[in-house]
């Protein structure tokens, strides 16, 4: 411990690995951990040991092969110290690879070289450019049939428009695949020993060179237009040096301008420690990272936090897990030094004061105790209550991190506990999911009493319903899964209504004047009140209140019950009475308002459209069109590669329920897809009254 304690913070690397499903992650970091000598047996993903992946800790990700929790651990690799936090793949487990791209200051891309960019590659492209991550690209799985890098190189410019170089060429490919040339040295690379833990390092094969030579020249022009040292001497056709290539490439993938491009396959252990090396080399130190805070005793200024020991501590809680021993609060220190029994400020929960009794760094489940943690370090925290995404000070400033982006849920369930014994656990296990995931939610519904759960897709809701069973030993009655219906407005419709009601002591009197309108779509936000009333006919004290039935008002639409977004409600005038006007008077009146200029407003259901991207052999394109057009599809983009198909369409979420099953039967099962949300759209106007009409005949049947 004590030498990593040591470890200055140039030598300090914050990585994640992401990618889409399938591409290898989990793979290429057990290969990660081997090499930095944090394991010392290979196990793999699907491996027939049952073990599986030192990073797929959990029963469920074993059993089912697929990644689900990001997990943290940290290595050593020559003199520099990675935190490396592995990341999920599917896109029902979005906001785990979101929160981990917030904490971390470099990523790698991992593309499958025969799939290249796929859809969920580009959603993790997008969160690294949210986040203003630098990141390297590995082409994995060189040894699978039709690996093609140059394809996926050429996919990396047109679908994610990275300017993509490769900085390692491959020597041959699919079953051929035997190592690598390394453009900046021009030596090829070789990996001997049982898991190709020895490099042999020999000269670039004779019928290579010149293919080496003109994709060494690509590269150094690309890198010209970041070093004008490079750029120079590529004008003036002289010899660029080894050190001055790799300066280039540093300063070029620092601008976020640039990818540098490494190939190998993680499964037959080629190609990896070139790539730890690039992390070390190209990625970027803590300090080298600007990051933000927003100052609470200054308006919420931004400042910049410094990655510096000796200045008061900022960190930052990004990840909730709840583990044998109670909560485990996993922290990236941004600022200061965090110590053993020290006592530390939760700047959201209004300076709550906590004594930190317990550090540990984490390697997948394991845990290793530290005594304290500085600047740049990723640690994790004992017996700290708080919520995903607090940031927590050593009370000296009064700093809040910028928080994180949480997408939108387009599922829900209700569930309920098969014995009502299980009732205590039952709530138990819901109040940490949600703790512990932001884009897991539980509402209630009024009318039918039932719990509902709510997330990112069938599978995401699925895994929470097994964990409940497995850790909790809550077995549960899961209803039909549905769909997370908005509704919303297309015109401006006036506002005018008095409340009066005369009863036995005083009265109730409030008239509200204004009018509602539609907040553009492209808007941030989804609801406004602007106070436009001037010679107070309606006094300040009973403004929040009118705010407050309005807001209420909207949590049912009147179409079909589901929530009204995207609405501007502006009040002029109005008027109240010295006696009878009350706080709960102008929010009735309020709500009454919406209700009766609601139908004026031109309402409309809005529905969760979700980006499908299918994959098949050619001679099932014409049917699997054929369903998504039946799934009221719309094909964005369809093309053919090696004689298989793929398509991407957008088609309403209400639409994809059961289709796995479809497409497998169309496909000979040789089909594949994925899918993720893309936005909310109107529901066509025959659908919009079926709907309407259904929602109608329920509310007549529950009054009986």
């Amino acid at each position: 411990m004590a030498k990593e304690k040591e470890t200055d913070i140039k030598h300090v690397r914050n990585i994640g690995i992401s990618a889409h499903i399938d591409s290898g992650k989990t793979t290429l970091s057990e290969r990660v951990l081997f090499y930095g000598g944090k394991i010392h047996k290979i196990e793999e993903v699907r491996g027939k040991s049952g073990v599986g992946a030192t990073m797929d800790f959990m029963e469920l990700e074993k059993e089912k092969g697929i990644t689900i929790q990001s997990a943290a651990t940290y290595l050593t690799w020559k003199d520099y110290a990675i935190n490396l936090i592995d990341t999920p793949g599917h896109v029902d487990f979005t906001v785990e690879v979101e929160r981990a791209l917030r904490v971390l200051d470099g990523a790698v891309l991992v593309l499958c070289s025969v799939a290249g960019v796929q859809s969920q590659s580009i959603t993790v492209d997008r969160q690294m450019k949210r986040y203003g991550v630098p990141r390297l690209a590995f082409i994995n799985k060189m040894d699978r049939a039709g690996a093609n890098p140059f394809r996926v190189v050429d996919m990396l410019r047109e679908k994610l428009n990275h300017n993509a170089w490769m900085v390692n060429y491959p020597i041959g490919a699919e079953d051929k695949f035997l190592g690598m040339v390394d453009l900046v040295t021009m030596k090829a690379m070789y990996f001997d020993g049982e898991h190709g833990e020895i490099i042999r390092y020999e000269d670039c094969p004779a019928e290579l060179v010149d293919k080496c030579k003109a994709a060494r020249q690509d590269l150094i022009a690309a890198l010209g237009d970041f070093d004008d040292v490079v750029a120079e001497k590529y004008l003036n056709e002289e010899e660029v040096g080894e050190e001055e290539l790799k300066n280039a490439i540093r300063t070029a993938t620092l601008s976020l301008n640039f990818t540098p491009v490494f190939v190998g396959t993680a499964f037959k252990n080629k190609g990896v420690q070139p790539l730890l090396d690039a992390v070390c080399r190209y990625l970027p130190s803590p300090d080298e990272v600007e990051n933000k805070a927003l100052d609470q005793k200054n308006e919420e200024k931004e400042v910049i936090v410094e990655s510096d020991a000796s200045k008061p501590f900022v960190g930052l809680a990004f990840k909730l897990e709840d583990g044998r021993y109670g909560q485990l609060t996993f922290m990236r220190v941004y600022q200061g030094t965090l110590a053993k029994g020290e006592f530390i400020f939760n700047i959201n929960a209004g300076n709550k004061k906590i004594k930190v009794p317990r550090i540990v760094r984490m390697h997948a489940d394991e845990m290793h105790d530290v005594e304290s943690a500085r600047a740049g370090d990723i640690v994790a925290l004992f017996g700290v209550e708080c919520a995903s995404g607090d940031t927590f000070t050593d009370g000296k400033v009064d700093y809040t991190m910028t928080s994180m982006h949480v997408p939108e849920a387009v599922i829900s369930l209700a569930i309920q506990p098969k014995n009502r014994d299980n009732q205590v656990n039952f709530s138990k296990a819901l109040n940490r999911f949600s703790k512990e995931d932001p884009t897991f939610r539980v509402s209630r519904d009024e009318e039918t009493s039932d719990t509902l759960i709510s997330g990112m897709g069938e599978l995401h809701l699925e895994i929470y319903v097994e964990r409940m069973a497995r850790e909790f030993g809550v077995e549960v009655e899961v209803g039909k899964p549905q769909v997370a219906y908005r509704e919303t407005i297309q015109a401006r419709a006036e506002l005018d209504y008095t409340h009066k009601k005369q009863t036995g002591g005083a009265g109730q009197f409030a008239k509200v004047v204004g009018y509602m309108e539609p907040i553009p779509a492209d808007s941030n936000e989804t609801y406004i009140f602007d106070n436009k009333i001037v010679g107070g006919s309606i006094p300040r004290e009973y403004i929040p209140a009118v705010d407050k039935g309005f807001k209420e008002q909207l949590t049912k639409g009147l179409l079909i019950g589901a929530p009204v977004v995207n609405v501007q409600f502006t009040i002029t005038d109005g008027s109240y009475h010295p006696v009878d006007s009350s706080e709960m008077a102008f929010r009735l009146a309020a709500m009454a308002a919406v209700r009766e200029s609601y139908g004026k407003a031109q309402p409309t259901i809005l529905e969760p459209i979700m980006k499908v991207e299918v994959s098949a052999p050619e001679e099932f394109q014409g049917s699997v069109i054929g369903q998504l057009n039946q799934r009221r599809g719309m094909i964005m983009e369809s093309g053919t590669e090696d004689k298989y198909f793929t398509g991407v369409a957008e088609v309403p979420f209400s639409e994809m329920f059961g289709y796995s099953t479809d497409l497998r039967s169309a496909t000979q099962g040789k089909g594949e897809f994925s899918m993720e949300f893309a936005r909310y759209a109107a529901v066509p106007r025959n659908v919009q009254d079926e709907m309407v009409k259904a929602y109608q005949k329920k509310r007549l049947e529950e009054s009986k």
